[in-house]
């Protein structure tokens, strides 16, 4: 019910002109002040600065305020802020609102009557809100001190050992045997041109020997349940047919092995044997047998590998183990990879022996990779004379492919291309480009070197790829002259658009948000860009969007210091604006438990035995109000966002 002991302030803030070029704010606060229960309007300059925060402090304290109401920008922006502020003086957090008088207003016209007419419209419902707010007190909740990270590329990598330095304990989790990601790929790295390998490997040797860091490798996510620092995490460690405490990696089955298939880690140029190590830096140095390819586990013969290894690891009855996990944070590393080959057609990528991607490339330039360093044609074996490389392929393509831009394209193919200069002399390396993006420390100091060392820019598009003969023609056209160009190429690299290795169903299964193209969403672009809406998850590296290694480090470390954050306390507190049940009025009938998306709902029998009810797991339920809508008798009712409140809200907003 209403109280009449309400006392209610109104703070409208001018926002520069962000409000106040388009609200009349002397008309709003004349207009509230004929409000009951308003004791005193007062409108500010800036409200969130320390002068108007001490404003609301000293106004409260004057004219003894129980309540407030804040009339700003977006809640989402500023509310912690100033429900600190009403906490200082005694006030209850949760006895200040916000009335967005922004976004929701000044910003969506231009006509300053309609704005001023709405703007004192939503002021009064978030007062009559306000007037019906209880004080609510934070629930409190125990902290499991050990974080999950899922992806073991750098991201992962740097992330865990920032966690595990700070003294905590962490699970580095990836789906391949072996850690590293896409950057145990590389041969060298923009735009200081060092060994992708001499950088990564000492990281991940550290990772592996780091007392605080369990590596679960080869493994996949099954299940996650729990909340904010109480997961409880599925994992299934997929069968190695390995026993990995024996082997040495020392690879006398991985010779003796008479299968091959094409090798992955080389992206299809070469092939490896069924029972294979990843790369020769694999962390752990470990062989793992591929049962789909493997002869005796499909058809039952061979076991060569079983007969020659001297240490008799061979393990060929291995099963999956599924491993549950207790930790307090995850941390998702997941990556990128490349577009798929099909939507490249009219490139004839999948289809041309010397049409390659930027990862292919990679692995011909790189000394481990399957010419040992020297650049030669798939096809053939043959050194290119002449090589294409086709930037934005798939990128800033919104009719065909992904419109953003990769972001990394502009500075690998200009590395690619100086390293093929330097491995081939008299080689023509040609580059078709949309436009150059160099935005990076050192970037355009690096795409000039390119330039200087003899590589050809044409400004054009690329229409269509195909053989004639063994040389690949490139059709295309110079935007700058407007004339129609064919390239006769011994090589075509394209460079190919980056899109999300997270899958819509893993997406799900974590109960995280995508975008229209699946990377993860944050939750704030600017100030939470490592965090994501559902507490204790927090984003690493390319599986955000496009990034490049130094960028991707970087947020690494920031989503580490979130997790180190997280576990300096022993407890944490979770929001009290949450729907709880009214037993007198519930009739057990289960609608808002299969509408719950945080499985926050359960039914259970009346202590005196004689019903069933619901109820809450208070430390899941982040307040969606999804039970609330659902409930057919208004049983679930949230927490200042009750049935009567929202109808006066309503009324409010109508007067």
């Amino acid at each position: 019910m209403k109280s009449d002991k309400k006392r209610i302030g109104v703070f409208v803030c001018h926002c520069g002109i962000n409000i106040a070029g388009t609200v009349n704010i002397p008309e709003v606060v004349k207009r509230l002040k004929e409000q009951a229960d308003v004791i005193e309007v007062i409108d500010h300059q800036y409200c969130c600065s320390d002068p108007g925060q001490n404003l609301i402090k000293e106004t409260i304290k004057e004219k003894k305020l129980d309540s407030v109401v804040v009339a700003c920008c977006s809640p989402t922006l500023h509310e912690p802020t100033f429900r600190k502020t009403v906490s200082s003086v005694g006030i209850n957090p949760y006895n200040c609102e916000i009335a967005n008088i922004r976004e929701q207003c000044s910003w969506v016209t231009d006509d300053k009557e309609k704005a001023t007419d709405k703007a004192t419209k939503i002021i009064k419902t978030i007062i009559k809100k306000v007037e019906h707010d209880e004080p609510l007190t934070p629930i409190t909740i125990p902290v499991t001190r050990k974080a999950l990270v899922i992806g073991a590329g750098v991201a992962g990598i740097q992330t865990a050992l920032d966690i595990a330095t700070a003294g905590y304990p962490v699970i580095l989790l990836d789906k391949n045997p072996s850690i590293g990601g896409h950057m145990s790929q590389l041969s060298e790295t923009f735009p200081t041109l060092d060994c992708s390998q001499c950088i990564l490997t000492p990281k991940m040797v550290e990772a592996k020997q780091h007392p605080n860091i369990t590596l679960m490798t080869y493994s996949e996510i099954e299940s996650i349940s729990g909340y904010l620092g109480n997961f409880k995490v599925k994992v299934r460690q997929k069968a190695k047919y390995v026993d990995w405490d024996k082997c040495t990696g020392c690879d006398v089955c991985v010779d003796k092995c008479p299968k091959k298939t094409p090798d992955e880690f080389n992206h299809g140029l070469t092939q490896r044997k069924a029972i294979y190590k990843m790369f020769p830096q694999a962390v752990p140095n470990r062989v793992v047998i591929d049962a789909p390819n493997c002869l005796y586990l499909e058809k039952g013969a061979c076991r060569l590998c079983e007969k020659h290894c001297p240490f008799g690891a061979i393990k060929f009855d291995d099963q999956d183990q599924i491993t549950e996990l207790e930790v307090g944070a995850l941390v998702m590393a997941t990556g990128y990879e490349l577009l798929d080959k099909q939507m490249l057609g009219s490139y004839g990528f999948g289809k041309l022996k010397n049409v390659v991607d930027g990862l292919q490339f990679e692995r011909i330039l790189s000394a481990s990779g399957p010419f040992m360093g020297e650049v030669k044609r798939p096809s053939d074996g043959k050194i290119p004379e002449k090589v294409v490389f086709v930037q934005c392929a798939g990128s800033r393509d919104p009719e065909n492919a992904m419109a953003y831009c990769s972001k990394i394209c502009c500075m690998y193919t200009a590395k690619q291309a100086i390293l093929y200069k330097h491995r081939v002399h008299h080689g023509e390396p040609i580059i078709f480009y949309i436009d150059v993006r160099t935005g990076g420390k050192g970037f355009e100091e690096f795409y000039k070197r390119a330039t200087d060392e003899g590589v050809l820019y044409i400004r054009g598009k690329v229409s269509k790829i195909f053989e004639k003969g063994d040389k690949v023609i490139v059709w295309g056209a110079d935007t700058l002259t407007g004339k129609k160009i064919e390239v006769e190429a011994d090589l075509v690299v394209l460079s190919t658009a980056m899109k999300p290795a997270a899958t819509k169903e893993f997406a799900q299964l974590l109960k995280l948000t995508q975008d229209e193209y699946g990377w993860f969403t944050e939750a704030h672009p600017k100030l939470r860009p490592v965090e994501t809406l559902a507490g204790g998850f927090f984003l690493a590296g390319a599986c955000q969007g496009p990034k490049d290694i130094p960028e991707a480090v970087a947020q690494s470390s920031g989503a580490a210091s979130k997790v180190i954050g997280l576990f300096t306390s022993d407890t944490l507190e979770h929001l009290p604006v949450i729907a709880g049940v009214n037993e007198d009025m519930c009739s057990g009938c289960g609608i808002c438990i299969d509408v719950c998306p945080y499985k926050a709902r359960e039914l259970v029998t009346t202590e005196d035995g004689k019903k069933r009810t619901v109820k809450v797991i208070e430390v899941l339920c982040e307040g969606c109000g999804a039970c609330s809508a659902a409930c057919p008798v208004g049983a679930a009712q949230q927490k200042n966002f009750k049935d009567q409140q929202i109808q006066d809200m309503v009324k409010g907003g109508l007067e």
